[in-house]
């Protein structure tokens, strides 16, 4: 049964650091996406940052480039988010997710699981 972890939230002020973590398990992910989506109350999920588990390419929203870096750490099948100079905005329940991606790796419906998310508040 694959399970997905997900903690490190909390509540910061702007310009804050945050760092959330991932725990893979249930199945070898080596082939797969794993990716971080937000959702913030009345929003539709949205794509955040992905890595490909293999060789390690990444992928982010213009919305967090240069601020947020996505690694993983294959030893412990373990997927960072470390979320630097945060903001307001950025203040949502975070997802983690795995999938064995065709298509593009912001679509949510390209990821076959999911976690159960952990709340980042960031206040003004």
């Amino acid at each position: 049964q694959v399970q997905l972890m997900e903690s490190g939230g909390g509540l910061v002020q702007a310009g804050d650091s945050l760092r959330l973590s991932c725990v893979a398990s249930g199945r070898t992910f080596n082939n797969y996406v794993m990716g971080w989506f937000r959702q913030a109350p009345g929003k539709e999920r949205e794509f955040v940052a992905a890595i490909r588990w293999s060789g390690g390419i990444t992928y982010y929203a213009d919305s967090v480039k240069g601020r947020f870096t996505i690694s993983r750490d294959n030893a412990k099948n373990t997927v960072y988010l470390q979320m630097n100079s945060l903001k307001p905005e950025d203040t949502a329940f975070y997802y983690c997710a795995a999938g064995f991606l065709l298509g593009s790796t912001a679509n949510p419906r390209e990821y076959a699981y999911w976690g159960q998310g952990t709340q980042v508040t960031v206040s003004s």
